[in-house]
Parts: C-alpha cells; structure tokens; sequence
C-alpha cells in the first residue's frame, strides 16, 4: 500500500467487500455519492418547484463545464445528455444526408448499442452505412478505415477505445484524414475518458460522446457530448428542449443557447448529475498520475494472465484486458462472481473482461488469477 494513489481504495465502498474489476460497464461508487443524492431529496422534499431556483436548472451546463477540461475542452463546450448513444442520436439528426454525401462510416466494433441508432435512426434519415468489418473480433484494421473514407462520406464514426478489447485507435491520424476530405468526426469515448488521457481539440475531433458511469465513477443516465465550437452555429437541432434555449421567457422569440448545451435533449436525471460532481472530484483531485498506474496495472494484469490464459489486449494499450479462459467464459465469470471477484462477459464474446483503475492492487490481481480456472 505505498503507492499514494491506493489511499484512495477506502473511497470505494465495494472494494471492502469483492475484487472489482468492471469499470469498463459500471464503475465503483465512491463513498461521497450516497450525501449527494440525499441533497437532492432534501431539496425536492423542502422546497418542492423553488429548487429549480437553487441551482437545479444550471446543472446539466455545470456539469458539462466540470467534465469539459477532463477532455481539453471549454466552458459552454459540453453538453450533458442521458448516455451516449443520445449523444450520437443528437449529432446524426443535425446534419443533412443530401447533395451527393449520405454515407457514414463506422467500424463492426463500435458498442452496438451504439450501431442500432445509425441502423435505425441514420438509416430513416437518408445516410448509407459502411461498416468496416474486423477479421478477428479484435481489432480493426486503420488502413480499411481510411480507405473507406471517399467523396461520399457525410461523417465518420468510430470508437476512441473499443469496448471488446480496449484497443486504442489512432483518432489523431483519422481526424486529419477527415479534415483533409471536409468529414466531420464523431467519436464515442465511453472507454477513454477517465481511463487514459483526452484531449479533443489536440486530437481534432468534431464530436464527441462521454458515458458518465464507467471510468469517470458516475451514476447511470450520465452522459456528455462534446461539440466543436465553431460547428455550434452551422448544425440544426432537431431534438430541442427548455434546456436548449437561451431564455426561458415567454414574451422572447425562441432561439437555442449560444453553446453545446443547446443540444441537451431535455429534462436530464439530476440526482444522477449530483452523483456524477462526487465522481469528478476523484479525477480532479488524483491528477494525471492516476493514467500512469492504471495503464501500469493494466500491463501487469496482461503479463500475469499471459502465463496460462490467451491475452486479446494488445500491450501499451488502454486499461481494459481481455482474455480467453479455459473452458466457457460464462462459467468462468460465474466461478469468478462467487469468489468475489467481479468481471464481465458478453453474449456472443468468448472472452472475458477485466479492467484496472488507478486504485487496483497487486493483490486484487493476484485474486483474479487463483479464481480462475484451469
């Protein structure tokens, strides 16, 4: 326990009681999220409507504006939505599909909750999708991406971390590929922010989606899309709400606020958002050294598992490993579960998931490897 960033273990409840290594799905509740809540229903329960006045109605930009430097982004940069595949939703209803460029490319590894808004929503829309396929379940090939951006691309899609391997794609490359052919680039970060460092406009991004509640240690419902500033004016909004507008009197014409929080969707889960600013605090508060340890850690997770088990994760990669276990991946989970150590499969994977934060042990490690079979 010398290391300064394990004092923050006794911050995590659950990390008393199981080997938690899923903050790849839902990441650990810090200790400070239960008073947070409980502020809100103290509010809601003593003042009723006037809580709207105490704050409540500036949250989602508060909130944004606390996520915003942890992606190298602005004030009034950020605008907070329920979860990620809303914030795709927003920015695929804002552009038009017209004048020979309907086609947006994504990759067969994107979440695929994810992939059924472009196959549903984008589809109805006009846009024409392109999946670039992966030969082995694991990884992308960049050369294929690239090559699938052509004259008729509306807009490129992809994943910064992909959430089968956590394979760290090269998003810098891709976006100075999209901006020599005027394509704008979303990317989904569920798997980056909080687990290695984001900078968004270093990167060159135009969009870009943040889930709350894996590796920045929020609540359900907590998500965030970035908006490159200068593409604010020039993009229709076509899922509007009360949020979304620069004033909120009746006499004044309707006109959207003059930042990314013209795209929130409307009425957004405060007690979650009040979850979520206890969460932050750890990633303020830790610094970047938490990147470090955690992709240290990540590292030594692999070369443990390396010894008797087929590592997917490439080295030097973010901080989610993945492995094949011996024998069948859900009982592997389930013999692991009723050890205390939790992890996490997924239908039609035949491997496993573990993921590491900056306030993983050697020891918690160590219990992974003796839980598992063979």
């Amino acid at each position: 326990m010398s290391d300064p960033l394990l004092r923050y273990r006794d911050e995590f409840p659950i990390l008393a009681t199981s080997t938690y290594l899923v903050s790849n799905s839902l990441g650990a509740m810090p200790r400070t999220v239960p008073e947070r809540l409980a502020e809100y229903a103290q509010q809601w329960a003593t003042l009723g409507v006037r809580a709207w006045a105490q704050g409540w109605w500036e949250m989602p930009v508060s909130v944004g504006d606390e996520i915003a430097p942890l992606i190298g982004a602005g004030a009034g940069e950020v605008a907070m939505v329920p979860n990620v595949s809303v914030g795709q939703a927003q920015v695929l209803s804002a552009l038009d599909y017209g004048g020979g460029r309907d086609t947006i490319v994504m990759t067969a590894l994107d979440f695929p909750s994810v992939r059924y808004v472009y196959d549903e929503l984008a589809a109805r829309l006009g846009a024409r999708i392109v999946v670039v396929p992966s030969d082995d379940g694991v990884g992308v090939s960049e050369e294929r991406l690239i090559e699938a951006i052509d004259e008729r691309t509306r807009l490129v899609a992809i994943s910064h971390v992909t959430w089968t391997t956590g394979r760290v794609l090269p998003v810098g490359q891709i976006a100075a590929l999209c901006r020599e052919k005027g394509v704008p680039l979303l990317v989904d970060g569920a798997q980056s922010v909080g687990a290695i460092p984001v900078n968004v406009p270093v990167l060159g991004c135009d969009f870009y989606t943040v889930s709350g509640q894996k590796w920045l240690l929020g609540p359900d419902a907590t998500g965030a899309l970035y908006v490159r500033p200068d593409l604010v004016e020039k993009l229709a909004v076509h899922f509007p709400s009360g949020y979304g507008l620069a004033s909120h009197d009746a006499g004044a014409p309707i006109a959207f606020a003059p930042g990314a929080d013209r795209f929130d969707p409307g009425a957004v889960p405060l007690p979650a958002l009040r979850g979520l600013l206890a969460a932050l605090s750890f990633a303020a508060e830790s610094g970047e050294e938490r990147f470090d340890r955690a992709r240290s850690m990540a590292a030594r997770c692999r070369e443990l598992l390396a010894e008797r088990h087929e590592v997917l994760t490439e080295p030097d990669q973010a901080t989610l490993v993945s492995f094949k276990p011996h024998g069948d991946p859900e009982q592997a989970v389930a013999r692991l579960t009723e050890r205390g150590v939790v992890v996490r499969g997924f239908p039609g994977l035949d491997w496993i998931r573990a993921s590491v934060g900056f306030w993983t042990s050697e020891d918690e490690l160590d219990r992974l490897l003796a839980a598992l079979p063979g």
